[in-house]
């Protein structure tokens, strides 16, 4: 390399470009993957008795960085449109369910999101919430429970495109 130092200076010049938009890519990958992973977005919920599809709930993140759902439409036809929570025994009660919060307060706990309660408009009752997305983001494992995690049950929502 000695007799073409500008034979040298170029191949440096060019693996350094490489690395550069190698490193690019890599920033760029992950960012869409942290995205993709993100509940952030909307959800369509199955229900545990029919397994069929239920009801389209909205999560977003506030500037805190914590996370609530919203029901922004009802996706059964058996139930009224106007279907209100009668069995709600907070501030909820006899409210529209499209357009109520049943989720609030999650905040990020590792590859999940913990801390936080979901209602359950069909009794009523408030749960304890913990949740993860798997396959790359486009399902959502939404668990409610009492007291320790082992006590409750699961749901997995699938990401609305």
């Amino acid at each position: 390399m000695t007799q073409f130092p500008e034979r040298a200076h170029f191949v440096a010049r060019r693996a350094l470009r490489n690395a550069t938009l190698a490193g690019a890519l890599l920033a760029g990958a992950a960012a869409a993957f942290a995205q993709s992973s993100s509940p952030v977005g909307m959800w369509q919920t199955i229900d545990d008795h029919t397994h069929q599809p239920k009801a389209i709930v909205q999560i977003t993140q506030d500037e805190n960085g914590t996370l609530s759902g919203k029901v922004i439409k009802g996706l059964n036809p058996n139930e009224p449109p106007g279907r209100r929570c009668t069995a709600c025994t907070d501030a909820r009660k006899d409210q529209p369910i499209i357009g109520m919060t049943i989720i609030n307060d999650m905040k990020k706990d590792g590859d999940g999101w913990d801390g936080g309660q979901i209602l359950d408009p069909d009794n009523g009752k408030i749960y304890r919430c913990k949740m993860h997305t798997e396959d790359g983001g486009q399902k959502l494992v939404v668990r409610g429970y009492i007291g320790i995690s082992l006590l409750g049950r699961s749901q997995t929502w699938i990401r609305e495109e």
